[in-house]
């Protein structure tokens, strides 16, 4: 999945808050604290699918049989187990 550094996390919500802004999409009384928020929301997306590849990958290492990572088998009960995970969190 995605693991995105402090650097880059901060360069996208600077991206983000400068879109909006010249958009004439938000006014921002606080950008500082516009600028915090956005990083809180995006450090939390990615966190997010950083746990459900962990999930996903611990549910194949569990299996009986040994599934080489790489291989065309372990691609697809990836996609599986994440397309099953992702169902999971919508309920």
């Amino acid at each position: 999945m995605s693991r995105l550094s402090e650097s880059r996390i901060s360069h996208l919500a600077h991206l983000i808050i400068d879109g909006l802004w010249k958009g004439d999409l938000a006014d921002f009384s606080n950008e500082a604290r516009a600028l915090g928020e956005t990083k809180n929301v995006l450090t939390e997306f990615f966190g997010g699918e950083d746990r459900l590849d962990e999930v996903v990958r611990q549910k194949i290492q569990s299996l009986s049989r040994r599934v080489a990572p790489g291989s065309r088998e372990w691609d697809v009960l990836y996609r599986q187990y994440l397309e099953a995970e992702l169902r999971k969190q919508r309920k």
